[in-house]
């Protein structure tokens, strides 16, 4: 009987691998996370800071910096993140260098709502409390909060930041009611009155228009109510 040396010779150096492969996989788990960062993706403005992010942790989990990498479980460490009401979301991983890197993206106030309740209103619609660590300048809303006003005041926001005019001189909406808002200028005493958020485009035309005739008429100042209420109308009040 032949002895094929070259099956055995393969079998060997398979099972050599897998060993070492195993050692290699054993001892990686056994080191211990040598540094832990945390890195803010996109706006510099922070509504939680590195500190904060590491009390969540410790509070939560546990210290990570140390801890053998075996212990730790990713999913977990991001659901603790997540867990905040300031991130929106969060990304974990291991170097091989065996550093716990977390990549937190935070979330995105365009609103701040002043009434018997104080909280952002952020990009997705949805409320967010307010910052110790920072104070966003974003448009201010007031008067009836209701929700079905904050959904027309989200709309009315979106509106005005995706248009570079707006967003600079808009400076809050104020609710009479629902399906009546008015928005506030950065010129004293002067406000819109853009009823409800049906043909913003036609109304903003329309508003767009005449705010350039009375910029070039030296005009602007003397009005106070500029209404968009009515059909392809913009009906003015001077102070």
């Amino acid at each position: 009987m032949r002895v094929n040396w070259d099956h055995i010779k393969l079998a060997c150096l398979s099972v050599a691998v897998i060993a070492l492969y195993g050692f290699a996989d054993h001892r990686s788990k056994k080191k211990k996370v040598d540094d832990f960062s945390i890195v803010f993706m996109g706006d510099n403005n922070l509504y939680i800071t590195e500190g904060a992010v590491n009390k969540l942790l410790i509070q939560n989990y546990g210290p990570v910096k140390n801890r053998p990498k075996e212990q730790l479980v990713l999913n977990t460490i991001e659901e603790v993140l997540l867990s905040n009401d300031m991130v929106k979301n969060a990304q974990v991983y291991l170097t091989v260098n065996g550093e716990l890197i977390s990549k937190i993206v935070q979330r995105k106030p365009i609103g701040r709502v002043e009434g018997v309740s104080k909280f952002y209103l952020d990009d997705l619609g949805e409320r967010m409390p307010l910052s110790k660590y920072h104070s966003a300048r974003v448009p201010i809303i007031t008067g009836k909060i209701t929700g079905k006003s904050l959904e027309d005041a989200y709309v009315i926001l979106n509106y005005i930041n995706a248009d570079d005019f707006l967003r600079k001189n808009v400076i809050g909406i104020h609710i009479e009611e629902e399906g009546k808002y008015q928005l506030k200028f950065r010129m004293e005493n002067f406000v819109v009155n853009l009823g409800g958020v049906d043909n913003l485009n036609e109304k903003f035309k329309n508003f767009m228009a005449f705010y350039a005739k009375a910029t070039k008429d030296n005009s602007l100042e003397n009005y106070a109510i500029v209404s968009l209420e009515f059909n392809n109308q913009v009906v003015c009040t001077k102070i």
